[in-house]
């Protein structure tokens, strides 16, 4: 009977093994017959993926390391070649009817995400939200019908250069949260609760009717409130100037937060940005009207993961991170696809010879660096406590 091609051979005489039976933990054992040498065998790779599976699950999750059967330094000695490995997402140029774009700030660094309230499109890092960080995520995307965006002023400025046709939908959620911030939540000035009403009655509407009512309210309130948004405030000698005031300035604008608010309110209008999803709604075309779908999908899951993971330095938490997006794109591909063999092998570790000269150079050449019997240093036998 012939041996199989794969027969593995002893690492001492080099002959051929044959099974002899299974260790207590169920691996096959083999036995050298010519020397008697026992071993198993284990194939590198599938070693490997068992590895990678479980770096993968992990990272799907919210378990901390040392939640596993093994040991928490065992599992990061395990994983740690699993770092190398990162995701290669295609693009494939589909054109969709909407696409959320917001970052999130973590360790440091910012991921500008694209997003269709479904899936992940594309995601950029960068350290901050700059147009050089949003034209590399946008220049390779197909401009959609429209885009949701949070107010941000170089995203809106890039967005008008690339997407020239596209719509922007300004987050509603994000326009309440700006409101709050210029007038607060409780203000006392008649004309801010007025305005801070219709703040609020912006999130009911849901129909166009009910888009051009609202819009006749905000311009009464604009009527009413004109003069009262022109008031000035003169620089005198007693005059506390308000930080965003400069030192020269002989006049300002008293009620500032009121201005800001309304000026909100009012640049919207003026750039057709606030009822976009009304208006694409009557061609059939849905979207959204806040951004809600990508804070509470990949941007929250980017918060969990690294709560629940803290202490992580930054290029794995980009690393991380990085698989995070992936697996929330329309069709992911398998993570072990992308591992390659060079991924797992070990760095050849160059050994540093022992250093021959310590201590000071002039006491080297005094007294030299080996044991003397005459300074009291030579080699001893014995216990040291032992009389005699």
């Amino acid at each position: 009977m012939s041996l199989p091609r794969n027969q593995p051979r002893c690492g001492v005489c080099t002959s051929k093994l044959v099974k002899n039976g299974k260790t207590s933990a169920g691996r096959t054992r083999w036995r050298c017959k010519h020397c008697g040498a026992s071993t198993t065998k284990s194939r590198t790779d599938i070693t490997r993926k068992a590895e990678f599976d479980a770096f993968q699950h992990w990272l799907a999750g919210t378990q901390a390391q040392g939640g596993y059967t093994i040991p928490r330094r065992t599992f990061r000695h395990r994983i740690r070649w699993c770092w190398n490995v990162a995701p290669a997402l295609t693009p494939t140029g589909e054109v969709h009817d909407q696409i959320m774009l917001d970052g999130t700030y973590f360790n440091g660094w910012c991921v500008l995400i694209a997003f269709t309230g479904r899936h992940v499109i594309n995601w950029q890092y960068t350290d901050a939200e700059k147009r050089a960080s949003w034209t590399a995520l946008l220049e390779h995307i197909p401009a959609p019908k429209a885009a949701i965006v949070d107010g941000n002023g170089p995203l809106q400025t890039i967005v008008k250069k690339l997407w020239p046709t596209t719509r922007i939908q300004r987050c509603f959620f994000h326009i309440r949260q700006r409101g709050n911030t210029h007038l607060t939540r409780n203000p006392t000035l008649p004309a801010n609760k007025e305005l801070l009403a219709l703040y609020k009655a912006l999130m009911d509407v849901r129909a166009l009717d009910k888009a051009a009512a609202w819009t006749a309210a905000f311009a009464s309130w604009e009527a009413k409130w004109q003069s009262f948004l022109k008031h000035r405030t003169y620089a005198e000698k007693s005059t506390i100037r308000p930080a965003h005031v400069s030192p020269n300035q002989q006049w300002w604008y008293t009620h500032i937060r009121t201005r800001r608010a309304w000026k909100l309110l009012a640049n919207l209008i003026r750039d057709d940005e606030l009822f976009t999803w009304l208006k694409l709604a009557e061609d059939g075309v849905i979207i959204s009207r806040t951004t809600n779908p990508l804070e509470g999908g990949p941007n929250k899951a980017i918060k969990d993961f690294l709560r629940a993971h803290r202490g992580l330095s930054a290029p794995h938490a980009v690393t991380a991170i990085t698989w995070l997006l992936y697996h929330r794109t329309e069709h992911p591909k398998d993570a072990w696809q992308f591992v390659k063999p060079t991924d797992w092998a070990e760095p050849n570790k160059r050994r540093i010879p022992p250093r021959t000269d310590t201590g000071r150079s002039e006491t080297n050449a005094l007294y030299g660096t080996s044991f003397s019997v005459e300074d009291g240093t030579g080699i001893r036998k014995g216990w040291g406590g032992r009389s005699g």
